[in-house]
């Protein structure tokens, strides 16, 4: 697989992810949309307003925001989250939907950052409302390969994996040591410092 092929792969992937999400978000009924997710103090609505800034702020306005809360991208996060987590679901959806979604990398994270921070996100939201992840068995396998593989895990405060993880739902194992089983889900979830049903 040349380079070309697997950035073409993972755009492919990053595409379905976020239509099978605004599959999702579209049929849920309005009340759902104020249940609480797995990012701390956001509700469904502010992830996915959160996930879709890229549709509404463009270079200049992304960093006219950042300069206003002194250049602190968490500042920024929490900000714009609980500002446009306001908009109507209606637009939410449609902006996952958009084609600048599909084709937004965060600075210097390529496509691989782009998968990763849209499969954990997506599980914030659906995990907590009971639903079906929205990405595919092989977008998850890939967050899994970069999380470990990739070393990416110790951007989520994990510095070491000590075990062996095996995932349940598909032939997919990480480590050596103790075994733990789970979920791809709750592997994902765990390697990014979220609470999962599986400790």
């Amino acid at each position: 697989m040349t380079s070309t092929d697997s950035t073409e792969d993972l755009t492919s992937l990053i595409k379905d992810g976020y239509l099978g999400l605004a599959d999702v978000l579209e049929q849920l009924p309005a009340e759902r949309w104020d249940a609480d997710s797995l990012c701390e103090g956001w509700r469904v609505r502010e992830v996915v307003a959160h996930m879709t800034m890229p549709v509404r702020y463009d270079q200049e306005a992304f960093m006219a925001e950042l300069q206003e809360c002194g250049f602190d991208f968490t500042i920024l996060s929490n900000k714009v989250a609980a500002r446009d987590g306001r908009l109507p679901p209606s637009q939410l959806v449609s902006e996952l939907r958009d084609e600048t979604m599909h084709n937004w990398e965060p600075p210097g994270g390529g496509p691989e950052g782009a998968l990763t921070h849209l499969v954990i996100h997506s599980l914030d939201i659906t995990v907590p409302l009971g639903e079906p992840p929205a990405s595919s068995a092989e977008a998850r396998r890939t967050v899994l390969d970069l999380l470990t593989t990739g070393g990416a895990h110790a951007h989520f405060g994990i510095e070491k994996i000590d075990e062996r993880l095996e995932a349940t739902d598909m032939d997919w194992g990480f480590g050596s040591g103790t075994v733990r089983r789970a979920s791809s889900t709750d592997i994902l979830l765990g390697l990014t410092g979220r609470r999962t049903s599986a400790g």
